[in-house]
């Protein structure tokens, strides 16, 4: 029988409620390709050094090439699993993904409304490959539940302009700013716009308000097709928002963040590249010395640190 006088030799544990790592939940799909969904999300939360409470929405049907398929969960599963981690621990951020249905949208909708003061980071990545019925439907959702609650809106610059501008006719595309007054109609106070093609050739992202450009950010174009990259940047994003960085600071760091991911992406199937947003564990030590690239985020303006205002119109 051991001699239980001895003094126990493990660490204390912190009691419930002061962990060290702060809790983030995500709203997403389960991606078996690893490139998107759930898998990104983890991985880019979890580098970000939070703990994350994945609620899975639904499965893919795909691979690293196309998405076949979607098959979404049941809103009462969806709420199920976040309403029984949220009276457990507690968050600093919600992320929301691709959820599949207008109901989980209303469900989580509900949720986040509950946790008001928590920031939602929502993120619209290309339906294309849906139903064109099913797109409408889903969107329409989107921004009448969804969009009021949501703190910063990230999204490609053409999918977020298909969505939020569809009637536009000028002669130049929608500029950030536009998109983002275009989000702030549904209650968006901010919004990140990724992929604006540049004159010059580069793309951009751009964290914007409705009023004014908050941060710009130029970046070289990238040769290969890359899955997962949304997903990636908005999970970053959310996690380093929880972590208590101001919302330039996070956009600054989570850009940052993707353009490392992409720079060390690989191609694991006959598909697309996926980022590899676990390139800071790997053991090799002449990656910072083949990676040689300039700093992507030297174009960021210089401003006061701007603070992460979670009013919801």
């Amino acid at each position: 029988m051991p001699d239980t006088s001895e003094p126990s030799a493990r660490t204390e544990v912190e009691r419930p409620g002061e962990a060290s790592l702060p809790c983030v939940m995500s709203f997403n799909a389960s991606d078996p390709s690893g490139a998107g969904g759930l898998s990104a999300d983890i991985t880019a939360m979890s580098s970000a050094s939070t703990h994350v409470l994945a609620v899975v929405t639904g499965a893919y049907v795909r691979d690293t090439s196309d998405i076949h398929d979607h098959i979404a969960f049941d809103e009462e599963a969806v709420a199920d699993q976040a309403r029984c981690a949220l009276e457990d621990m507690p968050v600093q951020a919600f992320k929301v993904g691709f959820v599949g249905s207008p109901e989980n949208l209303s469900a989580i909708a509900e949720i986040t409304t509950d946790y008001a003061e928590v920031p939602v980071i929502t993120y619209m990545p290309d339906l294309s490959w849906w139903d064109e019925l099913a797109i409408e439907t889903y969107l329409d959702a989107c921004a009448e539940l969804l969009l009021p609650q949501t703190t910063v809106l990230v999204g490609n610059h053409s999918t977020l302009c298909r969505w939020l501008l569809p009637e536009w006719e000028g002669d130049r595309p929608p500029s950030p700013r536009e998109v983002a007054r275009a989000a702030a109609v549904h209650g968006v106070p901010y919004t990140l716009v990724t992929g604006f093609n540049a004159a010059d050739q580069f793309l951009e992202s751009h964290l914007t308000s409705p009023e004014t450009v908050l941060a710009t950010a130029r970046y070289e174009r990238f040769e290969a097709t890359f899955t997962g990259a949304g997903d990636t940047l908005s999970a970053a994003l959310c996690a380093l928002i929880a972590g208590g960085s101001d919302l330039q600071s996070a956009c600054a760091e989570a850009l940052t963040y993707l353009d490392q991911c992409l720079d060390a992406g690989f191609q694991p199937g006959m598909g697309h590249a996926v980022p590899d947003r676990l390139f800071w564990a790997h053991d090799d030590e002449s990656g910072e010395e083949e990676s040689g690239g300039e700093d992507t985020t030297d174009s960021l303006l210089d401003a006061d640190d701007f603070p992460l205002d979670t009013t919801r119109h």
